[in-house]
């Protein structure tokens, strides 16, 4: 199912003290119908986050947890953060929060069964860029996946242009994506061109690693915040 492009797309992401750790789980399963009743909201995931660099269950940060969120409008984002009790609520657990506002230049593949960000548009930007990946393992194939990962995981985070990169999933295995912040397009296109990212890449097809993915492009908006104590786009 093809949803229009968004208004606005949010991401949040909430640390944490380990003492919240506990009240931070059980949110994640007491806010699911409460989110998906925010007017003007069309597609949300309460994500948990990882340093993504094996996408396995030790990658997992229980201190870090998510929200991404598509928007018929400005408005109802702005509503949610004012006056959502769920966005109320995860200011008062974490000691530390980062949102993002995204608007989507390109998109392929679908989520939950759905095209949550539409058909953009491909455009180029000069200024700051997100990229989204999220992808369903087929269980068959998940440790050739696994095995796959390291490199590009490394070859990441080395990246010039790289301002972040967060591991996203909606469980410990099988469902992950990765979220990552560019300085610019040129940055996001010479990674995906690098040696590592392309022999994955050449792989999925014939090793059949997916049983549903999906790749989005944003231009960054804004945001508010900090991650791991400092703006990324500062």
């Amino acid at each position: 199912m093809s949803d229009p492009v968004p208004a606005l797309v949010t991401l949040h992401l909430w640390r944490v003290a380990p003492a919240a750790v506990p009240r931070a789980v059980l949110r994640m399963g007491s806010d699911r119908p409460r989110v998906r009743r925010t007017p003007g909201l069309r597609f949300a995931k309460l994500l948990g986050t990882g340093d993504g660099r094996t996408f396995t269950a030790r990658d997992a940060d229980v201190r870090r947890w998510g929200l991404l969120a598509t928007w018929t409008s400005s408005d109802a984002a702005r509503e949610f953060e004012h006056r959502s009790p769920v966005a109320a609520a995860w200011r008062r657990l974490a000691d530390e929060s980062w949102r993002v506002d995204l608007r989507p230049v390109a998109s392929r593949g679908t989520w939950s069964g759905r095209q949550p960000f539409g058909d953009p548009v491909p455009v180029r930007s000069d200024g700051p860029v997100a990229a989204l990946t999220r992808a369903r393992l087929r269980p068959s194939s998940a440790l050739s996946f696994w095995r796959s990962v390291p490199p590009v995981s490394a070859d990441l985070r080395g990246r010039p242009g790289l301002r972040a990169a967060v591991g996203i999933g909606e469980a410990p295995l099988g469902l992950q994506g990765t979220f990552s912040l560019w300085e610019s397009g040129a940055a996001v296109r010479e990674f995906a061109r690098a040696p590592a990212h392309a022999a994955v890449v050449a792989r999925t097809a014939p090793e059949r690693w997916y049983a549903e993915e999906l790749f989005a492009r944003f231009d960054v908006v804004g945001s508010t915040g900090t991650l791991d104590g400092r703006d990324p786009l500062a």
